[in-house]
């Protein structure tokens, strides 16, 4: 038993540690709101993750994964709004510099939205759980994977938190420097090329 949760919390970490569109979105809230916006998308990515293994400890992500209309729809939808925070972001970068709107807009829609739509508009989160999740649940009970899954978010959070901190302290000496348009501006781009890429690919 403790070999399995520790080979689980070893693969975790690896994940997790591994920057995707959630770390990259974390960074993108951050630059724009500050440290409350980060960790507020964080909340957000670990609450989309929870619901993933959820649907996962229940069966239903198996479900939609072999359900291939509906595993489509929810990949492009998650493209969409990949895309949609990935432009944003540069324009807002781009405006910052030349100055054509105020130097501190806010965002539209919360940053704890933008995470639990951002991730469970993810079709990998939901092929992720359910090839994951039962290697280390020995009795295969819903209530065994869940509690593996929850750790996972726990986890997470706990990580794009730290993220949030230390990308507040660091744009706090940069803000409104060319250097901090160029990573607001890179932010964007990361998310943009992770929208196509999700687009275009299988799961």
């Amino acid at each position: 038993m403790l070999a399995h949760a520790a080979a689980f919390l070893a693969v975790s970490a690896l994940v997790i540690v591994t920057p995707g569109q959630d770390t990259a979105l974390t960074i993108r809230n951050t630059l724009a709101l500050g440290r409350r916006g980060g960790i507020d998308t964080a909340a957000g990515v670990a609450l989309g993750q929870l619901v993933w293994a959820l649907a996962a400890s229940a069966g239903l992500a198996a479900l939609l994964h072999a359900w291939e209309p509906a595993f489509t729809a929810l990949r492009i939808a998650g493209a969409a709004y990949l895309l949609y925070l990935g432009l944003s972001a540069l324009r807002s970068a781009f405006a910052r510099a030349s100055e054509a709107v105020p130097a501190a807009p806010r965002l539209r829609t919360p940053p704890l939205v933008q995470g639990l739509l951002s991730n469970l508009g993810n079709p990998k989160m939901a092929v992720f759980f359910t090839s994951l999740l039962p290697q280390f649940a020995p009795q295969g009970s819903f209530a065994e994977l869940f509690a593996l899954g929850a750790v996972f978010c726990t986890l997470t959070l706990v990580w794009l938190s730290s993220y949030a901190l230390a990308v507040s302290r660091a744009s706090e000496l940069l803000r409104g420097s060319r250097a901090w348009r160029a990573l607001e501006a890179l932010t964007g781009a990361v998310l943009v090329a992770l929208g196509l890429r999700v687009a275009a690919e299988t799961v």
